[in-house]
């Protein structure tokens, strides 16, 4: 399983994004997911003991802030940013192309048998 998070993905941009786009997407979500954007300091709850921040009241909002902190933080550094795109790169399975050739009608030899392995069988045993 892939446990190396698309940063790209969390930033809305490409792998190959520069870094002032990297700082643009990065600010842009900020300021939509940022818990004092989201209305509540215009409803009053903005005095000292009002209710609880937004961001206490919903934890959905808090990970995705984090990761988009996250991603940030790791895209933003060159060396960092290298490090990740060979991570992910190498989390990524090869696939293997594999094509079946078609006879052309004669025999073309005994069929393979699969057969379980025998450790203990052999000239050594």
């Amino acid at each position: 399983m892939n446990d190396v998070p698309d940063y790209y993905t969390i930033l809305g941009v490409g792998r190959d994004a520069t870094r002032q786009e990297i700082s643009h997407a990065y600010r842009a979500l900020m300021r939509s997911h940022h818990p004092d954007m989201d209305g509540a300091q215009a409803d009053g709850n903005n005095q000292p003991g009002g209710s609880q921040p937004a961001v206490a009241r919903n934890p959905g909002q808090r990970d995705e802030l984090l990761r988009i902190m996250q991603a940030f933080n790791v895209l933003r550094d060159p060396g960092r940013r290298a490090e990740y795109d060979r991570r992910l790169t190498a989390a990524v399975p090869t696939i293997v192309p594999v094509r079946k050739v078609r006879s052309t009608g004669g025999p073309s030899g005994p069929p393979i048998r699969v057969t379980p392995v025998r450790w203990e069988s052999g000239p050594w045993a």
